[in-house]
């Protein structure tokens, strides 16, 4: 997928600020994160279930289910084609993503 294009300005100040130091000494620096379901954790479990967020491995699969139904829907052979190359990019992709998600 392609990058948003803010992408590369965010990285870009994030990477500023670590230089000038704005991440030194932080509460919780050099911590374990806290449990899954822990308390600390409870806003964004509700923000991310509220905003209909779902593991990686999910969107990939519905995007493999649009590339089925344009593969259906194409009689050209060049774009069947581009279509099953980017059918086969997204079978590994998505299990890429389960690996990770069960980590």
């Amino acid at each position: 997928m392609a990058r948003h294009p803010l992408e590369d300005l965010i990285d870009a100040r994030i990477r500023a600020a670590q230089a000038d130091g704005a991440f030194d000494d932080l509460p919780g620096a050099g911590k374990p994160l806290p449990p899954e379901n822990a308390l600390e954790n409870a806003l964004f479990d509700r923000v991310v279930k509220e905003n209909g967020a779902v593991p990686e491995f999910v969107s990939l699969k519905r995007e493999l289910e649009r590339l089925r139904e344009e593969l259906a829907e194409t009689g050209d052979r060049a774009k069947r084609r581009e279509i099953l190359k980017n059918m086969s990019m997204m079978d590994a992709r998505i299990d890429l993503a389960r690996k990770a998600y069960r980590r």
